[in-house]
C-alpha cells in the first residue's frame, strides 16, 4: 500500500537521480534467479546522499508512527535494510535490531542480531520487496521469538502479485515508500525512458519469469 502520493512519486525520482533504480528495457539485466529483467535496484545506493538517506528515514518513521503507531523497536532484515533501519529507529529513538536469512554458523548461531524482548512489538524495515520471500522468513524468525510484528514498512516495492500473495498468507501489512508504477510514471516524465520503453516495463511486470524483451519488442511493431 501507498499512503502518500507525493512521497511515492519524489522517491522514485530521488531513487533514479542516483541509480539507485536503473532501466535497461534495450539491455535487460539478469537476475539471480535467472530471470531477464529490464530494471535493477540497489536502495543501499542511498546511504551515500545525506539529504536522500534522511528524506527517506523521516519518510519511513513517518509513516511507521501514522501506520502502526511507536513500535517497542525498528528490525532490519540483513544485509540491504540494516543501514536505513538504524536510520529509521534512530530518527525515533527506537531500539534497533536485524535478522540474519539464516542462523550464523559460529559463536552464538544468532539469527535476530541485537536485543528485543519477547512480546515486544517491532516493525519490520526492508529496502525493496520484489516476491517478498526473503522479507518474510525475517517475520517470521521474530515471529518464532515471540515479537510482535505489527507490519513492514519498505522503500520501493515491483508489485508483483506473487509478493500480494505471500504477504496474505503470511498475515503480514506491507506499506511502501514507493512502487513500480510511480517508477514508471516518474521516469517517463522525467525522459529517463520512452513511452515505448515504458510500455516494455509494464510489460515485463506481468509475467516476469517468461519476459522476453525482443518477443515483445516484434509482437509491439507487428
Amino acid at each position: 500500500m501507498i499512503l502518500n502520493k507525493e512521497t511515492a512519486q519524489k522517491t522514485a525520482e530521488l531513487l533514479l537521480q542516483i541509480n539507485a533504480i536503473k532501466l535497461q528495457p534495450q539491455n535487460p539485466f539478469t537476475w539471480a534467479s535467472g530471470w531477464k529483467s529490464p530494471i535493477y535496484c540497489d536502495n543501499r545506493v542511498t546511504l551515500s546522499y545525506p539529504a536522500i538517506r534522511n528524506f527517506i528515514r523521516e519518510q519511513m518513521a513517518a509513516q511507521i508512527e501514522e501506520i502502526y503507531g511507536k513500535p517497542d523497536a525498528i528490525a532490519g532484515v540483513a544485509t540491504g535494510a540494516i543501514g536505513i533501519g538504524a536510520l529509521v529507529a534512530d530518527y525515533l529513538n527506537l531500539p534497533f535490531c536485524y535478522v540474519r536469512p539464516e542462523a550464523k554458523k559460529h559463536g552464538r548461531q544468532n539469527k535476530i542480531e541485537g536485543y528485543i524482548e519477547p512480546h515486544q512489538t517491532v516493525v519490520v524495515v526492508e529496502d525493496l520487496i520484489s516476491t517478498g520471500m526473503s522479507s518474510l522468513l525475517a517475520v517470521e524468525a521474530l515471529r518464532e521469538a515471540d515479537v510482535n510484528v505489527k507490519g513492514m514498512m519498505a522503500i520501493f516495492t515491483y508489485g508483483f502479485a506473487v509478493a500480494e500473495e505471500n504477504f496474505k498468507k503470511a498475515d503480514v501489512t506491507l506499506n511502501t515508500l514507493s512502487n513500480y508504477d510511480n517508477l514508471l510514471k516518474q521516469a517517463e516524465k522525467f525522459r529517463y525512458i520512452s513511452g515505448g520503453e515504458a510500455k516494455l516495463l509494464s510489460q515485463w511486470r506481468k509475467d516476469p519469469g517468461n519476459w522476453n524483451p525482443k518477443e515483445v519488442k516484434k509482437a509491439n511493431e507487428a
